[in-house]
């Protein structure tokens, strides 16, 4: 298997791994939230090119001035 190949295999089974964590009882679900999106985004060719993502719709909150 090529490097590339083998980093995407890894970081999908660890992604695997991360969600049984979650189910568990007692489970961190601040650490596996924070970990699983690191890791979704380390996955190669997940984004277009271009991609930014603050650029997006405004969210309940955000960009409100009284």
């Amino acid at each position: 298997m090529c490097a590339r190949c083998d980093d995407f295999a890894r970081t999908v089974q660890m992604l695997g791994f991360l969600v049984l964590y979650a189910e568990q009882p007692g489970s961190d679900l601040v650490f596996a939230d924070m970990v699983g999106g690191a890791l979704a985004a380390s996955l190669p060719d997940v984004f277009p090119p271009g991609y930014d993502p603050a650029d997006g719709p405004e969210y309940p909150g955000e960009g409100w001035t009284p």
